[in-house]
């Protein structure tokens, strides 16, 4: 099943498996200096703040997201699959390229 992802910052939306991680969705939406290098949840670029919806989480790496953290809803896009419609707030090193400037549409 697929759930929409939308990105507060810039008002954008796409799909992502629940299958799949937040961070592979959003590497669809074309931007250069989406970090897909990690994806295991240790490098902490990928941050996001997720405002609503429900999603399963992978370990993450304390030094990125603590535990509290996480209670607030901070996770890293690349150990998390969406079981809803989801809102994010793009957070730390991967804000530029995910609220930069964006094509026309």
């Amino acid at each position: 099943m697929k759930h929409e992802i939308h990105i507060a910052d810039t008002g954008e939306s796409y799909l992502c498996d629940e299958n799949e991680t937040v961070l592979v969705g959003m590497a669809r939406l074309g931007r250069r200096g989406i970090p897909l290098g990690c994806r295991g949840g240790g490098c902490g670029v990928c941050k996001v703040a997720v405002v609503d919806g429900r999603y399963q989480a992978g370990v993450m790496s304390r030094q990125h997201v603590t535990e509290d953290e996480q209670r607030a809803g901070q996770a890293l896009a690349c150990r998390i699959r969406p079981e809803s419609r989801l809102t994010l707030k793009v957070m730390g090193g991967m804000r530029r390229s995910a609220c930069g400037a964006r094509p026309e549409r």
